[in-house]
């Protein structure tokens, strides 16, 4: 199995002088400017971008990403909804394709030490998102495990062509949106106040939430997995909660880094699972302390809120239920994916 390092890439080596902080070049704010717009759950506005919402901090690394990004036939791409399971998900593939030289029940464990995210960075959101940065990606060692909230039409094409894998973590819509409405108030500065559920409810049924419409994202990914079912690998967040030994072994096979009887029989899956659970990595001083700068000095514990199954019973009401599910049915209809 290839060796792999958890160090962070090296930085671009192509630099130019940086602009002012926060300030947008003129070229991408003139094009912003020609985007539809509505209300972001945190900044002032969200843009439409190829038929998806997204967040003008992170325009300038969607767009780089799409340009610059040249994947290996080795990597690994993760790609979810926010808060549809990201962090569990970068933990369980970091820990299993890195297990021969990582053991998971070892007392020095990169997991142990550093936050899920920084293990397996975001491209849009982190790598590329650098004031006239591109970054060296060469410097990690194969195999290289990568992110993105991108929906599939806003992935680059370097990324469609290439053999490297995508495993794709969808979530119930109902509990993606209650985690996302926490999160985003976890963002929100004093003077903006709270973010109604109400509010929030509305903007994320017509569709105007970071990354969304939800149903089209994650229907996009579903019929990728359908067509391309060799490269792209579809998780059920419910399913994986329900079985985790089943699925995780799933993941394995479909990334190549199937477990040998061996490994079953001496409980390395198992050890996995204990390593990257809830608990564990919740409880960790690593992921209790410090922020992400990349998503907007979010501290790394608002990454950790539940991780339960069926959590939105606490917050939206029956209307509320009723119309998620008349979308969902509406949106998956003949696709064959229920919610």
């Amino acid at each position: 199995m290839p060796e792999t390092q958890p160090s962070r890439p090296s930085p671009c080596s192509i630099q130019e002088e940086k602009e002012p902080e926060n300030e947008l070049p003129q070229d991408l704010g003139e094009f912003l400017s020609s985007l539809p717009k509505d209300k972001d759950w945190v900044l002032p506005h969200l843009y439409q971008y190829q038929g998806f919402w997204h967040s003008p901090k992170y325009f300038r690394g969607l767009l780089a990403c799409q340009q610059h990004f040249q994947p290996l036939d080795t990597d690994i791409i993760l790609i979810t909804n926010p808060k549809s399971g990201t962090t569990w998900l970068k933990a369980l593939v970091y820990a299993c394709v890195n297990r021969v030289i990582y053991p998971p029940n070892s007392e020095n464990h990169p997991l142990l030490t550093n936050v899920p995210h920084d293990l397996v960075p975001f491209l849009e959101l982190e790598l590329y998102n650098e004031l006239n940065h591109l970054p060296d990606l060469s410097s990690i060692a194969s195999p290289r495990i990568f992110s993105t909230h991108l929906p599939y039409v806003s992935l680059p094409n370097s990324v469609k062509d290439s053999q490297c894998k995508v495993v794709y973590l969808c979530r119930n819509p109902k509990d993606t949106f209650v985690s996302l409405w926490h999160f985003c108030n976890k963002l929100r500065n004093e003077n903006q106040g709270t973010l109604l559920l109400e509010e929030a409810f509305d903007l994320f049924c017509r569709g105007v939430c970071i990354n969304g419409p939800y149903w089209d994202h994650v229907l996009s990914y579903w019929k990728a997995s359908l067509e391309l079912p060799r490269k792209v690998c579809f998780v059920k967040y419910e399913e994986l909660q329900e079985n985790p030994f089943v699925h995780v072994k799933r993941l394995a096979d479909f990334l190549g880094y199937s477990f040998t009887l061996e490994e079953e029989k001496i409980g390395v899956v198992d050890e996995i699972l204990k390593l990257c659970s809830f608990e564990n990595l919740s409880n960790l001083e690593v992921n209790r302390t410090g922020i992400l700068s990349h998503r907007g000095g979010g501290e790394n514990q608002a990454f950790f809120r539940q991780g339960k199954v069926g959590d939105w019973v606490k917050y939206l009401t029956p209307e509320m239920s009723d119309r998620f599910d008349q979308i969902t049915r509406q949106k998956f209809e003949g696709s064959g994916l229920d919610s």
